[in-house]
Formats: C-alpha cells, structure tokens, sequence
C-alpha cells in the first residue's frame, strides 16, 4: 500500500499549492517577508508605531458551506472567511497586516478549491492585508466527498493609545448602523431548515415577481445567500484617520444586534434602539414569513440588515453618516447610547 491508495495524492497537493501561488502573490503589502512554501509566515511590524498592539481573531465560514457545495459554487466563501475575521478585529481600531486560512477536506479537488482560494485573495485585498501562509488538509473518512471546512486567522495593530475598549463612549453617543450585504454569515442552520421544511431547492426564484427596482429579482435562494460578507475595513479605517470621533465599534454576526452592540459598552450603558430608523433587506422578512420565526427569534439569530455599528460623538453624526455614503454604504442614524440607571445590571439593549 501507499499514502494515494488511503486516499491522499500527495502529489496533487503540491501542484495545488503552486497552481495557487498567483493568487497569494496578489495580496502583498509591505511589511510581508519570504513566499509561499515555508514553515511559517513572516512578517515585519509597521514603523511609526510608538506602542503597537497587536489584534488577532479567528473565524469560519459556518453552514453556509453546505450552501455552497450544494450549488457547486465555491467563488463567495472565501471572501466570507477573510470579512468574518477582519471585521472582528476592526472593532479594536486594528488595521489587519495578514491573514491565514485553513482548509479540510475528505479528497483535494483543486479546481475546487482553488475557486475558494480565489475567494479569500479578493477578501485580502479587499482589507488591504498579505495573505501569509495556510494549511490544505485532506482527509478522506472524515470529511464527505465534496465536503471542505474553512477556518482563518487574522492579525492587525492598532497604537496603544487609540484602541477602542469601550471607556470612550459616552451617555448621548449616537450610533450609526452600516448595511449588511444580506446574510452575512451567521444563522444559516435556521436558513437550511427553512428552506429543507418548506420544500424549496436553491434553484428556487421566490422574488421574481417584484418589479424591476427589486433587489432580489431574477436570483436564486442559493446566490441570494452566497452573497459574500461585506468588508468593512477600508471606510471604517478611513473614517478613524480622520476628524470624526468614533468611540466604538461592533460587528454584528452571530447573536445579532442584541448581543454584539453592547460589546463595545463601557460599565453601567445600554443601547437605546430606534425601531424602523433602517431598511430590513427583504430576505429577512421572507425568511420570518416563511419559518414562522418571531421578531426577537430573528434580532437573536440575524444582522436584520446592520452588518457593523459605529459608536460617535453626536456633534459628528451627519459628516460620518456622508463618509459612509461616499463609499457607497448605506447607513442609519439607528440608536442612542444611555447610562443605566443601575449601573450594576448587565449590558443590554
């Protein structure tokens, strides 16, 4: 016997790992050292910094893999696992320098996952960080035929003094919610049991009656949720270079709004909502109507359509609700930070 007839060609490994070199090599950014193929990745903090800190977070991509490998389209996720991670560690203030992913699979397909490669380079680039180095693991027994699972890692700075930890915000802080790309990625076993329960297939237009403004006309439930994470880095940096004064930050994936805005709270405050101050994507109420599923079922499991909070000085809150628009990202006036009465009782909305 031999390590092919176990089922992994180690072969066929390797010429993967070339056959994706171009694409790591599209993420450069300065500070990154070496290539790919070593046992590490290595990489040069920036200068200017006078106490650098360092931000990591790791991630995945959740069920909604079995969406993708049940379409055959793998081009999207990618993208998911880079955003799913630097979003997280934006919300310190952090610039993420580099990424890594980690792929498991029962066989190595490269066209396969070479679309999913594709995915996290554009994610990459999208965030302005190196694609540093990964791992492919193939193991057959473990993982179905046409099975993989995803999992990345980031790493970001932020200078000491500007890490946003919750103790500058302030009672009367506004904050402003940036629209999600749809789904995102979190909540997709409540989304397959729907969609498995009510008798659809991904092929299914549900929205192709709406006329022509629609967002969702002519797609399919399988693209409609493969829409990819949306990458908030570049304008939210943008915005922390420059005169606003934003005071904290909150990604909104898994829990949804009641658990990630408070996140970003210091001691003794609370959010105060405002219902209806943004427009809930459409998929959110199709998926209510047709799982039966309560509003606050849903505010625990989805982003309802607000993919990152940002905490500000209320003086700022016109200039940056136009900084967002000028990077072509919709955003609401959506709440009030407010100091409990109790300052012992728990964060909360």
């Amino acid at each position: 016997m031999d390590y092919r007839e176990s089922g992994v060609d180690i072969q066929v490994g390797r010429n993967f790992v070339e056959g994706i070199r171009d694409l790591v090599s599209q993420t450069r950014r300065p500070g990154m050292l070496g290539d790919l193929g070593g046992f590490g990745g290595l990489f040069e903090l920036p200068s200017g910094y006078q106490q650098p800190v360092l931000v990591s977070g790791t991630d995945g991509v959740g069920t909604k893999l079995k969406i993708a490998q049940a379409c055959d389209r793998h081009d999207t996720v990618g993208i998911d696992l880079v955003a799913m991670c630097v979003n997280d560690i934006l919300t310190s203030g952090a610039e993420p320098l580099f990424f890594l992913d980690y792929i498991a699979t029962g066989k190595l397909k490269p066209e396969q996952l070479t679309e999913v490669i594709k995915g996290i380079s554009l994610g990459c680039q999208s965030a302005g960080c190196g694609l540093l180095g990964g791992e492919t693991a193939e193991m057959p027994g473990f993982y179905g035929a046409g099975e993989y699972d995803l999992a990345g890692f980031a790493v970001g700075v932020v200078e000491k003094s500007l890490l946003l930890n919750g103790t500058q915000v302030k009672d009367g802080d506004a904050i402003v919610g940036l629209a999600s790309s749809g789904l995102h990625s979190n909540g997709f076993s409540l989304v397959r049991k729907i969609i498995a329960d009510k008798g659809f297939n991904w092929s299914d237009r549900p929205f192709k009656n709406l006329d022509k403004d629609g967002d969702l006309v002519d797609q399919t439930l399988g693209e409609i949720c493969l829409t990819p994470t949306q990458i908030y880095v570049k304008p939210v940096l943008s915005a922390l270079k420059s005169s606003l004064k934003i005071h904290g930050l909150a990604h909104i994936t898994g829990g949804g709004i009641p658990e990630n805005l408070p996140r970003c709270l210091g001691q003794g405050q609370v959010m105060e909502i405002l219902p209806q101050s943004w427009e809930i994507p459409q998929i959110f109420q199709w998926l209510a109507e047709q799982g039966q599923v309560n509003q606050a079922d849903m505010f625990d499991t989805f982003n309802m359509g607000i993919g990152m909070a940002v905490v500000i000085d209320p003086d700022d809150l016109e200039q940056t609700l136009a900084h967002f628009t000028s990077y072509d990202i919709k955003s609401w006036h959506i709440g009030w930070v407010r100091t409990s009465l109790f300052p012992s009782a728990p964060k909360s909305i």
